[in-house]
């Protein structure tokens, strides 16, 4: 049996906060906030497996309200999501994902994003692909407020 999920997760950007991104710190002058690191590929992909497997998204099983989670690192909630599916008898078939970002440029930074992520999942790097788009100087994103990821993964059962 094959489930698809899909994820999505925006966050404001603001002056002088560290900028997490598919699990490494992206030099920058702004950075994401929320409750958590505020990594949006990692919010997105955790959205798409959680979904994919019927467990909801990630602000069920991860509330913000909970001090537990403040500042956490979003790696150790991708972690424990990966858990979760795999008690459930799922595994990772592949995830496609997109950040869509106006600055800084960060395609260069993509294989490093997938070296870092492809052991937290337990996958194979082939599995997990990272786009990068720019928000083309339009909305939130192109005035450089903000940053969104989106990801879709097929989980298989094993």
């Amino acid at each position: 049996m094959f489930r698809i999920g899909f994820g999505f997760d925006t966050h404001k950007l603001e002056d002088g906060r560290p900028f997490w991104l598919g699990g490494i710190l992206i030099p920058h002058t702004k950075g994401a906030t929320g409750h958590s690191d505020a990594d949006v590929l990692i919010h997105a992909i955790c959205d798409a497996v959680l979904g994919g497997a019927g467990l909801r998204d990630i602000g069920n099983q991860f509330p913000d309200t909970d001090p537990a989670y403040k500042n956490i690192d979003s790696k150790i909630l991708l972690r424990r999501t990966m858990d979760m599916i795999r008690a459930k008898g799922f595994s990772i078939g592949n995830i496609d994902s997109t950040i869509v970002l106006q600055a800084p440029r960060i395609s260069s930074l993509i294989p490093e994003m997938i070296t870092v992520l492809s052991p937290v999942m337990g996958i194979e790097p082939g599995q997990l692909s990272i786009k990068v788009k720019t928000g083309e100087k339009l909305g939130f994103i192109g005035m450089e407020e903000g940053v969104s990821a989106y990801a879709t993964v097929l989980l298989q059962k094993v």
